[in-house]
């Protein structure tokens, strides 16, 4: 009886049911995403471009990261166009070829920081139309992040509302630096919305937002920014937290795509230390904040990190909880994970089937 790859490819992993959390498609070429904007929206951004808080229009301020420089050197599709724009090469080298059951589309929008708050939510639902139709119909493997203009509740609201009942969406996208701190009362109805419609909040981290990496401004160099995304997570992470969105909002859950996961349990410890302190201050915070981390936040595995003892990662992974960790490849990016090498130790096999796929199957909902 003969096989498919993806069969041969769970084959020689072990057989594992494989969830890649974190896939960037991209478009061929920026006008490729005209074709999903109204006329009005077309016009004006073939005239005037979409303004985004950022030191330079059209592109990430730290060009290590721009379609030439910041991916795989085999992920180029052989007939044109950048890495992760050509849905028959990402299924060959990314789906078949690892034995991939499921992959979430983290597409990195500029609808969520377009200063023209109605442009960006045009973009928005341009960017999900454009999942749709492109990849996740013709792929049945494939499923979208909801991108929402966060700064624009009542439009976020309104798309959330006009997508959540199609299963191909499976959470809700928001950038990390939002304009202000995630867990403030501006950003409750996306959070209240998200929560009732059962979709978690993914929060990738990322060169882009409405604020520096740093408290004091832009880095010198791409090394800073990359190594920073954990800082800003930490912070909404945080702010969630503290301004009692968890607590008001017991279905919200939050996923960490691409930020790392070390730095939870000292978050957590640290936290518990002060509220134990001064929790008078926050009332609305009813319990020490490492349950309330414990039960409403995700993390996706890349990029993970490897001490020096790799039995180190065992106890780390103890300390979030295998069953709060995603497998993620953050394909076609430089630094990719495979998921035959991304573990330096060797996991217990619950503990793998939960990471590689359980937990993001049932997370997402997607059987």
């Amino acid at each position: 009886m003969s096989t498919t790859a993806p069969e041969r490819a769970r084959a020689a992993a072990g057989r594992l049911s494989i969830v890649d959390c974190d896939i960037h498609p991209a478009m061929r070429t920026p006008a490729e995403l005209l074709d999903f904007l109204p006329e009005r929206w077309r016009l004006h951004v073939q005239r005037y471009g979409a303004r985004v808080p950022q030191p330079f229009m059209g592109t990430l301020p730290y060009p290590r990261m721009t379609p030439g420089n910041g991916m795989r050197m085999d992920a180029w599709p052989p007939g044109g166009g950048p890495p992760a724009s050509d849905p028959d090469f990402l299924r060959e080298q990314l789906l078949d070829t690892h034995g991939i059951d499921f992959g979430i589309l983290q597409p990195l929008p500029a609808g969520s920081t377009t200063m023209d708050l109605d442009l960006g939510a045009a973009l928005c639902s341009a960017t999900n139309e454009w999942q749709l139709q492109k990849w996740c119909r013709p792929e049945p493997r494939l499923r979208a992040s909801l991108c929402v203009p966060q700064e624009y509740p009542e439009a976020a609201l309104a798309e959330i509302e006009r997508r959540a009942g199609d299963r191909a969406f499976v959470q809700v996208a928001i950038p990390p630096r939002t304009i202000e701190p995630l867990g403030r009362r501006r950003y409750w109805p996306i959070l209240e919305a998200a929560a009732a419609a059962g979709l978690p909040i993914g929060l990738h981290s990322a060169a882009y937002g409405q604020h520096a990496n740093s408290g004091a401004g832009w880095f010198s160099y791409y090394i800073e920014e990359h190594f920073a995304f954990a800082h800003s997570l930490q912070t909404v992470v945080t702010s969630l937290v503290m301004e009692g969105a968890f607590e008001r909002f017991p279905g919200l859950r939050v996923v960490i795509i691409e930020g790392g996961f070390a730095w939870a349990p000292p978050l957590a410890w640290r936290l518990d230390q002060h509220w134990a302190r001064m929790r008078d201050e926050v009332p609305h915070v009813k319990r020490p904040p490492s349950e309330y981390i414990r039960e409403h936040v995700w993390f996706t595995t890349q990029p993970i990190e490897e001490p020096e003892n790799p039995a180190d990662l065992l106890d780390t992974i103890g300390w979030v909880g295998a069953d709060r960790l995603m497998f993620s490849t953050d394909y076609p990016h430089w630094d990719f994970d495979d998921p035959r090498f991304v573990f330096k130790v060797t996991l217990p096999p619950e503990q793998r089937r939960a990471i590689f796929g359980a937990n993001a199957r049932a997370l997402y909902r997607l059987d």
